[in-house]
């Protein structure tokens, strides 16, 4: 194996050294991503090159210049940096670092695969119409659309109700005794669509053979009868009886456009008790949300909410950082969530409303405004995170008031909790895998 082929394989193992999706969620570090571009550190693998003595005196074979004379000693190789000399500490350069690049639609589509998750967003908002295929039918139209292979199969259908066995019945007429009446009877007993007219008619044609025949039994014994199919087979079809009802015209299908619109509101809890810990852990597992919701749909847009007491928009840069000394009033953030979705119409626009932090709130909020709110905010998925660190706070009861209201299998809301780094994922697939498929 060659040089060349060497290095081939040091990068393929390079890029499967890619760091797991799952673990880059739980643990990475996500700050080094921006909302267009996820950077997915790599395990390097060093590539094979030669080396080179880095001795510059000493040895045999030197150039003209350091070549020694016969009886001279070879002098010793001298220090070079990075050696150990004195002038350098070890250990003061970083290590190498590479990223794998993914965009939101990769990210997408590897977190499907990762938590086998099958999200399919619906379009909404009809940004065309174009025409299909010929699939629609109406009774007008011009005659080049006019679909003739229906228009035969309804003749056909016809001839073969309406054709009979004409032969068969000239031979009933020829029984002696018989009457055009009993004749129509019986065939109206066999189901035969013939009219009175016609059998009296045939009666009269054969006028002159009646008595040929004793009765209509020996007639059914002697005279074997033909259908419509074995007359077809035999004849060919020489006349199809088209209506104009049987004619129906070809239109193109028109097929709507729709443009996947997402609206996500990411609502965070700001107050006093959210500690750095409980922020990090709102921001691992909101920022794949982010990512996957963005891969997902065609045109995503997002709301940062930021609440204590009172709530108010923020860029997302300022989103996982803020941190204020107040109390905790969840539903302000859900006013403020429902007057800023008033610009994104549920008729056009899927919608999204994820809430974090540590299930703290004032007295009686969550049943008498959050709770009501999230019922009239429609949306694709209501969600709230709970980040409990330490374990549940003795006052920290928003989230199993919601899982109590709405129950754990609802198809509109979710509600998860994450305690450390090892619960986001499992947040993240219990977020998004309780989106019902069917939800308008």
């Amino acid at each position: 194996m060659g040089l060349r082929d060497d290095l081939e394989r040091f990068r393929e193992v390079g890029e499967q050294r890619r760091e797991d999706l799952a673990e880059f969620i739980q643990y990475g570090e996500l700050g080094g991503s921006g909302p267009g571009q996820i950077n997915v550190p790599v395990k390097i693998v060093s590539l094979p090159e030669f080396a080179y003595d880095q001795r510059d005196q000493g040895g045999v074979g030197q150039g003209d210049g350091g070549t020694p004379q016969p009886g001279q000693p070879v002098g010793q190789p001298q220090p070079q940096p990075g050696d150990g000399d004195e002038d350098g500490e070890p250990g003061e350069e970083g290590g190498e670092h590479e990223y794998y690049e993914m965009d939101p639609e990769e990210f997408a589509e590897e977190l499907d695969e990762e938590l086998g998750l099958d999200l399919e967003p619906k379009g909404k908002k009809v940004i065309e119409e174009k025409e299909g295929p010929f699939t629609d039918m109406t009774r007008t139209g011009p005659d080049s659309t006019l679909d003739f292979e229906r228009m035969f199969k309804e003749g056909l259908k016809r001839k073969l109700a309406m054709d009979f066995d004409e032969d068969f019945l000239r031979e009933l007429c020829k029984v002696e005794g018989i009457s055009p009446r009993e004749v129509f009877e019986w065939a109206r007993g066999e189901n035969l669509p013939v009219s009175m007219a016609w059998v009296e008619e045939a009666y009269h044609e054969v006028a002159d053979e009646r008595g040929t025949w004793e009765s209509i039994e020996a007639v059914e014994q002697n005279v074997e009868r033909e259908s419509v199919q074995e007359q077809i087979r035999r004849e060919g079809i020489k006349q199809i009886p088209f209506r104009r009802e049987d004619e129906r015209y070809r239109h193109p299908e028109i097929i709507e456009e729709k443009e996947k619109n997402v609206v996500v509101v990411n609502i965070r809890d700001v107050s006093g008790s959210m500690r750095e810990k409980k922020r990090e852990l709102v921001e691992r597992t909101f920022t794949p949300l982010d990512w996957y919701l963005q891969g997902k749909y065609d045109n995503a847009e997002f709301i940062y909410i930021a609440h204590d007491a009172d709530a108010w928009q923020v860029e997302r840069d300022d989103f996982f950082g803020i941190r204020s000394g107040g109390g905790t009033k969840i539903s302000s953030a859900y006013e403020l969530a429902a007057e800023l979705l008033e610009e994104y119409p549920w008729s056009d626009w899927n919608r999204y409303v994820f809430a974090a932090g540590d299930s703290e709130n004032s007295s009686n909020d969550t049943e008498q405004r959050v709770i009501p709110m999230m019922e009239e905010i429609p949306a694709n998925l209501h969600a709230y995170v709970e980040t409990q660190p330490s374990g549940n706070a003795i006052n920290a009861t928003h989230a199993e008031e919601l899982e109590r209201h709405f129950g754990i299998d609802d198809d509109d809301v979710a509600v998860a909790y994450v305690n450390n780094e090892a619960d986001v994922t499992d947040a993240i697939y219990r977020i998004l895998s309780t989106e019902s498929d069917d939800n308008e």
